[in-house]
């Protein structure tokens, strides 16, 4: 097909782990393919009296730790000169964030193929969005009332996890056991003394072993990386020290991959990660869903190629202006 040109909205190139980093593996098929990558940062993005815009540089990328790009140029573009346009800023899913995604999507003529949507990251907020499917889920609650969490620990034989709403790499993320002699110190500071809801799950004993994350593409599974917690934490994720391991999806791994399918599909999330601790599913990454590079690695599969497919589909799909 002929070369598309492609934006990244994410965080500064300067700082990209390129043995590990998603997004730069992203970018690194956009260009083997002969597409145009452009990147520009959430402070980039503007509104010019008519139109989102945003300082844009064009680049070329390379897989050498400390050489990893080079700008060819930089000039500031509307969006609509965008191809496809992959919103790829990390959490913290912020007042600033959730502006970004209604100003990407003021373009004059035809817009990006978004990846993900703007208003589908806006509507799905990673440990909320779950909430949709309760029978697929720990028992869970969510509320800011201490007495309520306090009852919900204090009935959980297995423990309790609590976590922030909007936490991300396992920051926050607190495993309480049943008549746990801290459990209201932790719930007030977790609230911030009963000012911020937070999600309070039943502890599922097969997280020692691991939580999944299965990535899906346009509601398929694609690949998968078991994430083992380090040592007695009891967080897998990489960030907070996780080990990545080959992992086997199950016949419920797929039946919750087909239950999100549709809903996933309509609100145009087409690179998803889901995370999974035993039969449970936990969570819905929309915003910077990572664990590509594993994935490839130990499945032996590329994710970014099964991406950049879709992107190029809907590319050509897309009405004139």
């Amino acid at each position: 097909m002929a070369a598309l040109t492609i934006g990244f909205l994410m965080d500064p190139l300067e700082t990209v782990r390129v043995d590990h980093d998603s997004t730069f593996a992203l970018m690194l098929e956009a260009q083997q393919r002969g597409h145009r990558v452009l990147y520009f940062e959430q402070g980039w993005l503007r509104f010019n009296g008519r139109c989102a815009e945003a300082r844009m540089r064009h680049v070329t990328v390379r897989r050498e730790p400390g050489r990893h790009f080079d700008v060819l140029d930089e000039a500031a573009r509307p969006l609509s000169e965008l191809d496809v346009l992959f919103l790829r800023k990390d959490p913290p899913v912020d007042a600033e964030f959730l502006h970004a995604t209604q100003l990407v999507e003021l373009c004059q003529g035809r817009k990006p193929v978004y990846i993900n949507d703007p208003a589908g990251i806006r509507d799905a907020n990673e440990k909320l969005f779950a909430l949709r499917y309760p029978d697929l889920m720990p028992d869970t609650r969510i509320t800011r009332e201490l007495p309520v969490l306090l009852d919900f620990i204090a009935r959980n034989e297995q423990g309790t996890i609590l976590k922030p709403i909007d936490g991300f790499g396992g920051k926050g993320i607190l495993f309480l056991s049943k008549g746990d002699r801290n459990a209201r110190s932790a719930v007030e500071l977790l609230t911030q003394g009963g000012r911020e809801a937070v999600v309070a799950q039943a502890y599922i004993p097969e997280s020692r072993l691991g939580d999944k994350r299965i990535l899906l593409v346009d509601g398929e599974p694609v690949g998968g990386v078991l994430r083992v917690p380090s040592g007695d934490d009891h967080r897998g994720n990489m960030a907070a020290g996780g080990t990545p391991h080959k992992a086997v999806l199950t016949a419920r791994d797929l039946e919750i991959c087909e239950r999100l399918k549709p809903e996933l599909r309509k609100r145009g999330l087409l690179l998803v990660g889901i995370d999974v601790l035993g039969d449970y599913l936990t969570e819905v990454n929309v915003t910077s869903p990572t664990g590509l590079v594993e994935a490839n690695h130990l499945d032996g599969v590329c994710v970014e190629a099964r991406v950049l497919d879709v992107a190029e589909r809907l590319a050509a799909e897309r009405p004139s202006a």
